[in-house]
């Protein structure tokens, strides 16, 4: 019997199988991270984010396309509603809101730019 090489699907998948639990054990995702609220995809209501927008998404070349797309995506789909504790966007919610627009978002799927 041969051995088969293995493909790069295979490997990014035990990679991602690897990796999963070790992000979770350090503390969840890198820095800069958008936090999407992967387990709702469709919330009632926002969470705040709790970090900027990193290169991950500002980083021009250097940015994850598929990163940049979900954030895309979540705030197209969601970034009217209110959050989840009544209270205003904070400073951080605003630089995501902005970055989608930015990015070619529509404006009217995120709240108006305000200032406290």
């Amino acid at each position: 019997m041969t051995a088969r090489p293995v493909g790069r699907s295979a490997v990014r998948c035990v990679l991602a199988l690897v990796a999963a639990p070790l992000l979770a054990a350090c503390g969840g995702a890198p820095s800069g991270s958008f936090d999407a609220q992967p387990g709702t995809p469709s919330p009632s209501c926002l969470q705040h984010q709790r970090q900027a927008p990193g290169i991950k998404y500002t980083g021009g070349e250097k940015s994850d396309p598929r990163a940049v797309l979900e954030m895309m995506r979540f705030y197209t789909a969601n970034g009217t509603k209110a959050f989840c504790d009544g209270k205003p966007p904070t400073d951080t919610d605003r630089r995501w809101t902005e970055l989608y627009a930015a990015l070619g978002g529509d404006a009217s799927h995120v709240p108006r730019p305000t200032r406290t």
